[in-house]
């Protein structure tokens, strides 16, 4: 009984190990999935594309595109952080600069392979 009990226990811990290490990265883009799905898509869409009825009002660019991913993540950092003339929000105060991060990480995530 002890010998299948240690024998199950090097299978399992193996095992945990290689699960947690590789869904590390899916956690951590996790929160910025969250965060655009709760702060963003309402106006830019669930995929970036801005294919909403506000997105489409206010012409708003597919974060895919090369004119939105050649922008350096300081310049994205700003836009979200200070909002843009228009209709997009200041979100400074709102969400933390590790948040805004996690943002220009998710963005960074839709450009077009």
């Amino acid at each position: 009984m002890n010998y299948q009990r240690n024998r199950m226990r090097r299978g399992v811990l193996p095992l945990a190990f290689c699960i947690f290490a590789f869904s590390a990265p899916l956690w951590a883009q996790g929160d910025g999935v969250t965060l655009f799905k709760s702060k963003c898509a309402a106006c830019h869409g669930a995929d970036g594309s801005g294919n909403t009825p506000v997105g489409k009002s206010m012409k708003l660019r597919d974060f895919s595109s090369a004119d939105v991913q050649k922008q350096t993540d300081a310049e994205l950092t700003a836009i979200i952080t200070d909002g843009k003339a228009g209709g997009m929000p200041s979100y400074k105060g709102k969400l933390t600069d590790d948040q805004i991060k996690q943002l220009v990480s998710f963005i960074r995530g839709l450009a077009k392979k």
